[in-house]
């Protein structure tokens, strides 16, 4: 039996059924050639590439160890994979209010910790593809998002046959225990081990917050002290809003070499830009002193990593929401990321896609992973960029024209902002609790408005 880490573990006991821990994702296709019936034979074939998803979590009664991973015997993939539809012809914001609700409920704890939603209905004939994933399942290593391995790069690409799948002997609570203290009596230590593990894992994301406000003293500093106070703190309900933005990476690039920086830099000040513009919308005082902390989840390489972008690394960063001038916010915010890359060794945008492909499904459950060790009072939302290849994408024959990234939102935390490059454009998916800041559309709007503005600025 292998045992969830602590880590892992810690996900689950820290989830609340009002604050869902799973990464989603939303997938647009061209019409597959074999309709919705390609696509759920595609998500069957591919499951062998991913043993975890027909697992489910078996609690240690007593919870003398860490739960363990099991075969689930009564593993039903027709309950992980969900047909759905929006009237004809679907609209974004009818395809989104069922994103929003999808992304609201909790995956159950009694099966494997993932669902595929496939939506027919969209406009010009598309599909959609919704992917809910729990951060336990992602590690980046052994078992990656779903949405990773549903796509290829040609169009051509041959699908296996479904493996004829043997579930092993669900472990009993005698064999539970047993194991359990068997450890114990091997190794009298581990029970303190595992306490300890449960604190310093606990502490690790905290402990990694190093250079990205210019060196670890700084980052230290920002750590000490609590986040500002923003309408992004309001006490978080169970219901979800989810809004879209997407812009030209050339765009971006543009304004990159135009006024330097990095293309995370630029995207960071658009989403710094349109948050001013948001809460000046809102009526909430900004004065040039203002800004609003977002924890920013970086791939990082570690001394000994020998697979550089499976490690993700927690940086806090003080977005300065009160600079009203584009050029010098962007400017302020490429001085505070250059930390990163001189302390935390970030991994290059082509070095993660070489590395893994699609990379963006994975690398934004790493990226809440990451962001989970936080408490509130340190952050006032989370942002996570995750480069994506430049070259189109397939699933079922049918190619992917926009993918967005859902992250989910910490307890007290009113938004959190996924940024996804993929075949010359730029994706934002906003999540947003629907009391706290259940106009998220605006600031969606305010994204797009925001890059046109730092555009002007590069001639």
């Amino acid at each position: 039996m292998e045992h969830l880490t602590t880590l892992d573990a810690s996900f689950l006991y820290l989830e609340k059924p009002d604050s869902p821990m799973h990464v989603a994702g939303v997938l647009v296709l061209e019409p597959p050639a074999g309709g919705l019936d390609a696509l759920a034979s595609l998500v069957r074939a591919r499951l062998p590439l991913v043993p975890r998803y027909r697992q489910r979590v078996l609690e240690v009664p007593g919870h003398l160890a860490n739960p363990v991973w099991a075969d689930d015997p009564d593993f039903d993939v027709e309950y992980h994979v969900r047909r759905s539809a929006v009237p004809r012809p679907g609209t974004q914001a009818q395809l989104l209010d069922l994103v929003s609700r999808v992304v609201a409920r909790p995956l159950d704890r009694g099966r494997p910790l993932w669902e595929v939603y496939l939506v027919e209905g969209l406009a010009e004939g598309r599909v959609a593809v919704i992917t809910k994933t729990h951060p336990a399942l992602v590690d980046g290593l052994g078992t990656v998002d779903i949405g990773q391995v549903l796509l290829d790069d040609s169009p051509d690409a041959t699908v296996p046959a479904p493996d004829q799948w043997r579930p092993r002997r669900l472990p009993g609570a005698l064999q539970l225990v047993g194991e359990a203290m068997a450890e114990y009596v091997a190794r009298p230590t581990a029970v303190v081990e595992t306490a300890r593990h449960a604190v310093t894992d606990a502490r690790a994301t905290g402990a990694r917050l190093t250079g990205a406000a210019g060196g670890a003293l700084r980052a230290a500093r920002s750590a000490l002290f609590p986040a500002p106070h923003s309408p992004l703190n309001a006490t978080s309900g169970s219901q979800r809003r989810v809004a879209v933005a997407r812009v030209e990476l050339d765009d971006v690039k543009r304004v990159r070499k135009a006024h330097g920086g990095t293309v995370n830099d630029v995207l960071l000040t658009v989403v710094t830009g349109a948050l001013r513009d948001w809460l000046l919308s809102r009526g909430e005082a900004v004065l040039g002193s203002t800004s609003v902390r977002a924890l920013v989840p970086v791939s990082v390489q570690g001394e000994e990593e020998e697979a550089p972008g499976n490690r993700v690394s927690s940086y806090l960063v003080d977005l300065p929401v009160g600079e009203p001038n584009p050029r010098v916010r962007l400017a302020r915010l490429s001085y505070a990321m250059r930390g990163v890359s001189q302390h935390g060794r970030s991994v290059g945008a082509d070095a993660l896609i070489a590395l893994t492909g699609f990379a963006p499904p994975t690398l934004h459950a790493l990226g809440a992973r990451a962001a989970r060790g936080l408490s509130r009072r340190m952050a006032n939302l989370v942002v996570t960029n995750v480069p994506g290849p430049q070259v189109p994408l397939y699933a079922a024959g049918a190619r992917m024209l926009e993918v967005f990234p859902v992250v989910p939102l910490a307890p007290g935390q009113g938004l959190s902002v996924g940024i996804t490059s993929y075949d010359g454009r730029v994706f934002f998916g906003l999540n947003a609790d629907r009391d706290g800041v259940g106009d998220v559309d605006v600031l969606a709007d305010l994204i797009e408005q925001e890059l046109a503005v730092l555009v002007e600025t590069a001639g």
